[in-house]
């Protein structure tokens, strides 16, 4: 793989930024890498693994001369790190986002976007429970999809290089227009999410079940919903205080399914638990043929080594 950008700038060094990180220096897709994280701690471990060729100090220092910005962080502060970096910001450099969450992420980082730099923003469907500089790994984004999400007007060009850095990266790449992208992302991802953390609470909350029970006897349905709950608090209480309409929608369209499913119980109607499940079972192998996932009891996510 040729390079595509000669510098890039990753705003944020958590799961993703750091993947990235790797994943570039494997395909030699920028010429040299800055990171910036507002946690010293964070810019001392990622300098202490080596995770960017410079760790800076402030984020105007590492957008500093970038040809491409990516924003890597939640998406709650994704507006005031764009004012920030606004005055910094190369002339044709492009700027972009992994954001789970799309609208919210154009209408505050949009109107910071200097004239003469491109906004496209991104979001790699790829990850895992765990969070930090040194959770990242060259392979994360390998055979996963990545949504780039053009605004109106977007420059053709900057978009057809950052669909050649994703595709660099290992992904499948597809544009989406920012509403769908929300609403289809609240279906694969928001709500499974807030469902695995009630789970989880209501095991909590549930005293007649010990807490070495519900340890000991996880059977996978059960340590399937801790894995997700053990995502980022703070990304994910931005995803649903900024994918509002599109969660709730799909949470009431689940109540209504979770509702017929509980009458089906009480009155005993198996035929229809049995041609209601038949067909999510379905759904479950068209992923995995689909090469989303696997059969594997640890779903294909073990961690692999850089």
């Amino acid at each position: 793989m040729t390079q595509v950008y000669g510098k890039v700038a990753l705003i944020g060094l958590g799961l993703i930024a750091s993947s990235m990180f790797w994943a570039m220096r494997r395909r030699g897709l920028a010429g040299t890498v800055s990171g910036f994280a507002r946690s010293r701690e964070t810019r001392d471990t990622a300098r202490r693994i080596g995770l960017c060729d410079t760790v800076c100090d402030s984020a105007a220092e590492a957008v500093a001369d970038a040809d491409l910005v990516v924003l890597a962080v939640p998406v709650g502060a994704m507006g005031a790190v764009a004012e920030e970096i606004a005055p910094h910001l190369k002339p044709g450099a492009t700027v972009t986002d992994v954001g789970s969450v799309k609208k919210t992420v154009i209408d505050t980082v949009g109107p910071h976007i200097p004239e003469g730099v491109h906004f496209v923003p991104g979001h790699p469907l790829a990850g895992t429970e765990h969070s930090g500089p040194e959770s990242g790994f060259a392979t994360l984004f390998d055979d996963r999809w990545c949504l780039l999400v053009p605004p109106p007007g977007a420059d053709p060009e900057a978009v057809a290089r950052l669909r050649l850095y994703w595709e660099g990266l290992g992904s499948f790449v597809e544009e989406m227009d920012a509403e769908h992208h929300d609403l289809v992302l609240a279906v694969t991802s928001h709500a499974p999410h807030l469902i695995a953390y009630t789970m989880v609470g209501v095991a909590d909350d549930l005293r007649r079940v010990t807490d070495s029970e519900v340890i000991k006897y996880s059977a996978a349905g059960f340590r399937d919903f801790t894995r997700i709950a053990a995502s980022d608090p703070t990304m994910w209480r931005d995803v649903f205080l900024n994918n509002k309409e599109a969660t709730l929608e799909i949470l009431g369209r689940f109540t209504e399914e979770l509702f017929a499913l509980q009458r089906a119980i009480r009155t005993g109607d198996g035929d229809h638990l049995h041609a209601y499940f038949t067909r999510t079972r379905a759904i479950r192998r068209g992923i995995i043929q689909a090469g989303q996932d696997t059969d594997a009891p640890d779903f294909g996510r073990k961690k692999v080594e850089r």
